[in-house]
């Protein structure tokens, strides 16, 4: 069990979320990952983007994650702990307590169609909640409402765990999952997500939810330039999506906030180096990629989506951002 170190007075005074985290207790170590507890005082978040986004609240059960995908959006979230070496993102996981309770209280703020996202940030089936159950507590907190709009999304199997919650739910709300798989190659997924779940798990995983009756899809996610996005790597995720009977797919191609970005670009030099001066190029001055690469990337999956006869559509009324016919729908902010 580790301890917790105290900060010297010389130290800035922390506020806000950031005193709540230092206040955290150790949960846990594993393989250089600590865990500690986060006495949070609100689970439901509104949503607050200038983009386009299809839900108007968003649940995180933890902060951080252990999956340490190399391209991960959200290391940004631990700026606001006062963390900005984007690598303790995946070093120093917090679980969030009483997240249940605080659910209950809250519930009452989400008006009749808004729609509820749980895992926008970190993954909610993260190893660690094999043991805290967060958010199997959340989605019981769920079966006892009616009428909610929920989405999830993740990549891990563990999920198939509380299918009998998920049919609960299902039964009086609207509710969809989301298995975000950025390649079916499980060389090139342990390279890139190193240690979240197989795809193939995944996609099994999937097609267990889709057999219970429950509405559940694909997101492919991200779409790497020169890495992941070949016609044939991205009609393979089309066509495993349709072989798990999955209900929707679409995708989501790359984007880099700074803080990614300095943990992603020494991870491209020492992986694909060649790939290098072309995505200095790309993302110079922007986050996103250009109108014409996501453009391509959006007819590409019509065609796939037609071939293998699966929908785009989620079930939840998102907006998509249509720059120049690109596809890009605003799932993660």
């Amino acid at each position: 069990m580790a301890s917790l170190t105290l900060l010297p007075e010389s130290s800035p005074r922390l506020v806000g979320i950031a005193r709540l985290a230092a206040q955290g207790e150790s949960v846990r170590e594993g393989h250089d990952i600590e865990y500690f507890t986060l006495p949070v005082r609100s689970l439901l978040n509104r949503c607050v983007s200038r983009r386009q986004m299809p839900f108007t609240w968003t649940i995180n059960p933890y902060r951080g994650c252990e999956f340490a995908c190399k391209y991960c959006y959200a290391r940004y979230t631990h700026e606001f702990m006062e963390m900005r070496d984007g690598v303790e993102f995946e070093q120093k996981i917090y679980a969030k307590q009483h997240a249940a309770d605080l659910l209950r209280q809250e519930l009452r703020r989400v008006k009749t169609g808004e729609q509820i996202a749980i895992g926008t940030a970190t993954d909610p089936y993260q190893p660690i909640e094999k043991k805290l159950e967060i958010t199997r507590a959340i989605l019981q907190e769920f079966s006892r409402h009616s009428g909610l709009d929920l989405g999830i999304v993740t990549k891990s199997a563990m999920i198939a765990r509380d299918i009998d919650l998920l049919k609960e739910i299902s039964q009086q709300n609207r509710i969809t999952v989301n298995f975000t798989v950025t390649t079916v190659d499980p060389e090139l997924a342990r390279i890139l997500e190193p240690r979240a779940p197989r795809p193939d798990l995944r996609l099994q995983a999937l097609c267990k939810l889709r057999d219970a009756g429950i509405r559940a899809g694909v997101i492919c996610a991200p779409v790497l330039p020169g890495i992941s996005d070949a016609p044939r790597q991205l009609e393979a995720v089309v066509r495993g999506a349709a072989e798990a009977k999955a209900s929707h797919i679409h995708a989501n191609p790359l984007f880099l906030k700074p803080c990614s970005a300095a943990v992603f670009l020494p991870f491209l030099k020492e992986n694909f180096p060649e790939l290098v001066p072309d995505y200095e190029k790309r993302f110079k001055d922007r986050a996103f990629l250009p109108t014409a690469y996501r453009k391509r990337i959006s007819e590409l999956f019509a065609q796939f989506r037609a071939t293998y006869r699966i929908q785009r559509d989620s079930g939840w009324q998102h907006e998509t951002r249509q720059q120049g016919g690109g596809e890009q729908l605003a799932l993660f902010g």
